[in-house]
């Protein structure tokens, strides 16, 4: 499916890595999920990925039709159910995910606080914005300096 630079997304990381058939299995799901999504009767144009074997991430193409309050609550739940199913956490929002080279390393805010006043990350450190809100965010503002980051408001005054 082709889905508009303008569409919609929401970004879940989780706490671990997946594996690949646990990627495998998820990846099924939401595209079972995402083939019958609709809003008020409408199908939407969606689609669900996994990338860095760490963030799921779902998008709507608005342009085609809305996603609703309703809606939006079916694909929390689906997420909910991907929580149980794999022991996973999606809706941990302190948790950081940054680039260490090639690795997108994951962990808990206090890790993060810790490695930047440590000096093993700065503000030049890639992160991940998992705040930005559509597909062209994705290419654009997804994985930033922390600097350029709500990281960088955040922990700024962490950083050696």
């Amino acid at each position: 499916m082709n889905i508009s630079d303008n569409s919609r997304i929401w970004i879940y990381q989780a706490n671990r890595d997946l594996n690949s058939e646990e990627e495998q299995k998820i990846q099924q799901k939401l595209n079972d999920f995402t083939s019958q999504w609709q809003a008020h009767g409408h199908d939407l144009a969606a689609q669900g990925e996994i990338r860095h074997n760490q963030f799921i991430i779902l998008s709507v193409d608005e342009q085609v039709a809305g996603a609703t309050g309703c809606s939006i609550d079916k694909s929390v739940n689906l997420m909910k159910e991907i929580e149980q199913e794999f022991n996973l956490e999606l809706f941990d929002r302190f948790r950081v995910a940054y680039r260490d080279g090639e690795n997108v390393i994951n962990c808990s805010r206090t890790e993060f606080e810790e490695l930047l006043s440590n000096g093993q990350i700065s503000s030049n450190t890639i992160v991940f914005n998992n705040m930005i809100s559509t597909r062209k965010d994705l290419s654009t503002s997804w994985e930033v300096p922390m600097k350029d980051s709500w990281h960088g408001q955040v922990f700024g005054d962490k950083v050696s």
